[in-house]
């Protein structure tokens, strides 16, 4: 379940999958999990096949229900993100109390805050649906796949950043994710025995190889620098995270806002639309400490 809320976010944009992943009290673990693979291969294996298991099938949901109900329930939707996320922040603030806060731990908590507002509002306009490549070509597109999962992978680790708009920024957003939804649809052909549909599916869904290369690089480059940073500044980390947590509810919130006029040009009501807002982000934030208790359960 826990991975299923990450793939999730791995695939809307301006949800960052590596702050769900702090959001079910997952993400030291995982971290450690790969950037120690070779040396407990058996232990790390079955700690992240499961939540690759629930990531996997997020994103396969995320693709075409998740997103519809973005775009159709938007208020509740991102009302839900905001409290994920918001409930978060107890757990933040154990990690930083442990330590008084110096002039530079403020300002890394800045820091941490502006750089996901920038990073976020860039290469956001006009290419969430743009398909740059529909199969592959040559060792041009190779490349540029490959490239796009070590950059998209390997900075979405970072929490708060969103994998998606990492893809926007290198223009393969639509590509990458057309082709998850290809394979999707190369499934249902099979099933019904359409077979010259699946094959020609099929040649999108192939684009995710080089993507999926580029991703395990960028996992295990990036886990190894994430670790050292955990195990030596775990306190200026946590930090750092706590302004991208306020950078990410803030995002959100522009989002649910931009829902919400939506709605009321649709003919709803500003008073319905903020009470939807609240019980959503209520529900959310309860979501969040029900898997961090469980996650204290389970330790």
């Amino acid at each position: 379940m826990k991975g299923f809320l990450i793939g999730i976010a791995l695939v809307i944009p301006g949800l960052s999958g590596s702050m769900f992943a702090v959001v079910v009290g997952l993400y030291e673990k995982m971290i450690e999990a790969v950037s120690t693979f070779r040396s407990k291969p058996s232990k790390n294996i079955k700690f992240l096949l499961p939540i690759m298991l629930g990531a996997v099938v997020g994103v396969l949901a995320s693709t075409k229900l998740v997103l519809w109900l973005c775009e159709q329930f938007p208020v509740m939707s991102y009302g839900f993100f905001i409290g994920l996320v918001i409930g978060v922040l107890p757990f933040v603030y154990k990690k930083i109390r442990q330590q008084h806060l110096k002039v530079w731990d403020l300002a890394l908590i800045i820091l941490g805050f502006a750089f996901i507002m920038v990073i976020s509002h860039q290469g956001t306009e006009g290419t969430s649906e743009f398909v740059a490549l529909t199969n592959l070509n040559g060792l041009s597109d190779w490349a540029t796949i490959i490239f796009a999962g070590f950059f998209a992978v390997s900075m979405m680790m970072i929490p708060g950043i969103s994998g998606a708009v990492m893809l926007m920024m290198v223009n393969q957003y639509g590509t990458i994710y057309n082709s998850v939804a290809k394979l999707l649809d190369t499934v249902m052909f099979l099933l019904v025995g359409k077979f010259d549909q699946a094959k020609s599916a099929f040649s999108s869904v192939m684009i995710l190889l080089p993507f999926i290369i580029g991703a395990v690089i960028g996992v295990i480059l990036m886990a190894k620098v994430l670790h050292f940073l955990l195990n030596r500044y775990a306190h200026q980390v946590y930090c750092a995270v706590l302004g991208i947590i306020g950078a990410g509810i803030w995002i959100l919130m522009e989002l649910a806002i931009k829902g919400a006029m939506g709605n009321v040009q649709s003919g709803g009501s500003w008073a319905g639309v903020i009470v939807s807002l609240v019980i959503f982000i209520v529900v959310g934030t309860l979501a969040t400490i029900f898997l961090d208790k469980q996650e204290a359960t389970d330790a």
